[in-house]
């Protein structure tokens, strides 16, 4: 087996370390070390929250015998940092145990780092191979790449929808205030898992109205997502469950009268935080602007149809997610209106997931030549 061969072998083992951080370490990139000493894995480790330590330090402590690492190689998804933030630059350990050979899926896209961890660890002679595997490496990190080069988080946008096209029945005025379900059990499974993967989660004033949302991770474990509800004119009852005050929640509210003498009544709520925003001028980057401020890099935009085609006729998406129950309405809320390739199509019993992606993560920076 050749080396490259041999480099993607165990890259991709440092891709499925990654991901046991998922859910855990934003607005962090999830990352996997592995150490090989004369073919034989003798550490390894991942980013598990953030602000605890990183991969590869995870990874060096691992090794038993320290005195290998001067004959091994080290194994990284992403660059090392090269920086202080929340823990010391990484490439200074890997310097410091003698390490002298190191490869890397792809550079970091983040200012800080950018191509100086590279740097620094070959001008001390280390041999540092990058792109081994980059494409998948960026895939996994689509949020954290997203986030940096487009200063937004990353959007999903997510609805289900009967097979004759609608997201909701015709409700009346005597109907209870509740979900009316699409898709199955497995389904809304699946969507309590993939909350506990973002940072924040977005529906609209008409979406409390009618189904009265938690929003929260109940048939999951795992950790609930930044609750994001935009009501303009605050007209939304101070019952409703998003503000139950048990979850972080950002309401946007806009500068008119109507919102301005509600105000006070909802200042009080804790973990409430209330935001106004000039719809005059267009919600979409004024909210994805305040998001990022907070350094949320994802968000699930969940309804409704109103809110989810504004994002998407403004092309501010990066994956569509899509459910088509076994079910007909043959009249209602008509689905948001989509056309784009297909990128993948799973079953879920008796309901279907259509998903699509926008465009690919960005690129590699051009002054970062792999050797």
């Amino acid at each position: 087996m050749d080396t490259l061969s041999i480099d993607k072998l165990y890259m991709a083992r440092c891709l499925e370390l990654a991901l046991n951080g998922q859910g855990n370490v934003a607005p962090n990139p999830m990352v996997g070390a592995l150490i090989v000493h004369e073919n034989k894995v003798i550490g390894e480790g991942y980013h598990v929250r953030y602000g605890d330590s990183h991969a590869e330090i995870n990874a060096i402590n691992s090794v038993k015998d320290k005195s290998l690492l001067k004959k091994s190689t080290l194994y990284l998804s992403l660059e090392p940092c090269s920086h202080f933030g929340k823990t010391p630059p990484c490439v200074d350990t890997i310097i410091a145990m003698g390490i002298p050979r190191v490869v890397i899926a792809t550079i970091d896209v983040n200012p800080k780092v950018a191509g100086r961890g590279v740097d620094i660890l070959r001008k001390t002679g280390v041999e540092v191979i990058v792109g081994v595997m980059e494409d998948e490496a960026r895939d996994m990190n689509r949020r954290f790449f997203t986030f940096q080069t487009k200063k937004r988080p990353y959007i999903i946008i997510k609805w289900a929808q009967t097979l004759d096209g609608f997201i909701d029945a015709v409700r009346t005025p005597s109907d209870p205030i509740a979900p009316v379900w699409i898709t199955n059990e497995l389904s809304r499974s699946l969507v309590h898992r993939w909350r506990s993967e973002e940072q924040a989660i977005l529906i609209g004033t008409k979406t409390v109205e009618k189904d009265n949302p938690k929003l929260n991770v109940r048939d999951w474990s795992g950790r609930t997502p930044t609750r994001v509800i935009i009501d303009r004119k605050l007209r939304l009852p101070i019952e409703s469950n998003v503000f139950d005050g048990g979850i972080p929640t950002l309401l946007f509210i806009g500068n008119n009268a109507a919102a301005t003498v509600r105000k006070p009544e909802f200042a009080a709520i804790p973990n409430l935080e209330i935001i106004t925003i000039d719809f005059a001028k267009g919600m979409e980057m004024q909210l994805l602007k305040e998001l990022y401020d907070r350094n949320i890099n994802s968000v699930m935009i969940e309804g409704g149809t109103t809110i989810i085609n504004s994002f998407v006729q403004k092309n501010l998406w990066d994956e569509a997610r899509v459910f088509v129950g076994n079910k007909f309405f043959y009249d209602g809320v008509k689905a948001p209106v989509f056309t784009r390739d297909l990128y993948s199509y799973d079953e879920l019993d008796d309901s279907k997931l259509f998903t699509y992606r926008n465009h690919l993560v960005g690129e590699m920076p051009k002054e970062i030549a792999s050797e």
